[in-house]
Formats: structure tokens, sequence, C-alpha cells
């Protein structure tokens, strides 16, 4: 089973939701935020929110870390590599 990166980011991303790019692109944006400022930022849905931070996370796009009461969200080098591939493709 081999393959190149780009091919699993293209089968990546054709998997996620559509809410998934605007999360990435957010944090791309704007840098790390907690969950409610990125929901505000990427127009998703909380609860939606909460499904595609736990996909990129698994996936390890995002980082997630807890500060105080709040969970951050911010973007891995995987997660910016990802990001500058599907911005090409």
């Amino acid at each position: 089973m081999t393959g190149t990166l780009v091919e699993y980011f293209a089968g990546v991303q054709h998997r996620l939701p559509e809410e998934a790019e605007r999360v990435l692109r957010a944090l791309d944006d704007y840098g790390a935020m907690n969950k409610e400022e990125l929901s505000l930022t990427a127009k998703v849905k909380r609860a939606v929110l909460d499904h595609v931070v736990m996909q990129l996370y698994a996936l390890g796009l995002v980082d997630v870390t807890t500060e105080g009461k709040s969970k951050m969200c911010s973007m891995t080098s995987l997660g910016w590599d990802f990001l500058k591939l599907s911005k090409v493709g």
C-alpha cells in the first residue's frame, strides 16, 4: 500500500464535510482561537463544529488544547500542508 501525500490528501478532501475547509481557512487566516470564535469566524454551527474539529484532529490537521475552560484550536504543520495542497489542486 503505497501512495503519495498528495493522493492521501485528495482522498481526505473528498471525505470531509464542506465545513472542514471553512474551519481550516479560518484558522489559517486568523490563527488559533477557541471554539466559540471559530464557530463565528468559520460560519459553522457549534454542534457541527465539534464534529468537524474532531475529524480534523483525528487526521492530525488541527490541534486542540485546553486553556482554562476553553478548547483552543490551531492548525498543525500537516494542516498547513493539506490546505496548501488543496489550494493547488
